[in-house]
């Protein structure tokens, strides 16, 4: 079990991490969600004892992570940080670099890991390739799987699929939350993209200036966001008078809810006019105007701009 206990971090006078606890038990895949700068970098880089901590302890299976000033190499050896920067060998072949920090006792044992780990990302015809020939999302896929080549019980992801193009990202999403499931492997992975959090993670965490704001099943975050904040970093959200959808009389009272909640109907008390609509392959996102608010749903088919229509919950 990896136990964060009211940890505080500053790089400078400003808190980067301020109090922040949670457990996270072995084998769970976590998403560290939130906005640009919120912390979710630094929070890993703690995790994985790259910085020393201001104030609280960090705990593995009850032994403490200790940061640089207790440690002439910083790090923990039963964890696996991938940063943004990949950090590979640049004038090394893609083996030479997935195979780094295995064993060269066992060679034929070797050369099959590293083919295996290869063929998970899709990077096997590369194997002979220098890293400094790979485009950016080529070297993501290979500094991911060379962080796993040793089985670390403990891997950070911070940003791991933000290079790789749309239509291989999922299919690597697949795999290698796949992978870390059945070699019970704790993960950690800091991400702007929802889609980690509501396919493959078992708990998701979200951040804002330092601090967590709220934390649970991710679906229970997406369908009951706490905040429109929370609800944004799933996509467009819309924050509606209440009494407008028919829920309540209170005039006060606003209600959060995604486009795709939303239809057309024949009458409404919410009446809005088409300003713009957005292609987006299997349905339209329509961009409406209610008394200078934006409103956004999805619909089957284009509409014409500047036509008032009725809005209602599609039930």
């Amino acid at each position: 079990m990896l136990d964060i206990q009211n940890i505080s971090f500053s790089y400078t006078d400003k808190s980067v991490i301020n109090n922040i606890s949670f457990t996270i038990n072995k084998g769970e895949n976590i998403a560290i969600i939130g906005e640009s700068g919120c912390g979710k970098s630094t929070l890993l880089k703690l995790m994985y004892g790259l910085y020393d901590l201001d104030e609280g302890k960090i705990f593995y299976e009850e032994k403490p992570v200790l940061g640089p000033k207790y440690n002439l190499i910083p790090g923990m050896p039963y964890m696996k940080y991938l940063a943004q920067d990949f950090d590979l060998s640049p004038y090394e072949t893609v083996a030479e670099n997935v195979g780094k920090f295995l064993s060269n006792g066992f060679a034929n044992m070797k050369k099959l890991r590293v083919q295996e780990l290869l063929e998970m990302v899709e990077m096997e015809q590369f194997s002979n390739v220098k890293a400094k020939f790979l485009s950016g999302g080529q070297q993501q896929r290979v500094a991911l799987v060379r962080v796993l080549a040793l089985e670390p019980e403990v891997i950070l992801l911070d940003e791991p699929f933000s290079q790789i193009d749309a239509f291989r990202k999922n299919a690597l999403r697949r795999n290698l939350f796949r992978y870390l499931k059945q070699k019970k492997i704790t993960c950690i992975i800091a991400t702007h993209d929802s889609t980690d959090a509501l396919s493959f993670a078992d708990a998701a965490i979200v951040m804002r200036s330092g601090e967590i704001i709220t934390k649970g099943n991710p679906t229970e975050i997406y369908t009951n966001p706490s905040s429109k904040y929370v609800a944004s970093l799933f996509g467009e959200v819309n924050e509606i008078p209440t009494h407008l959808l028919q829920l309540t009389e209170d005039e006060n009272a606003k209600s959060l809810i995604y486009p795709h909640q939303l239809i057309m109907v024949e009458h409404s008390d919410l009446q809005v006019k088409i300003r713009r609509t957005y292609f987006r392959g299997n349905h339209y996102l329509i961009e409406t105007v209610y008394k200078r608010q934006l409103i956004f749903f999805e619909n089957e088919f284009d509409l014409p701009l500047e036509i008032t229509i009725f809005l209602g919950l599609n039930s």
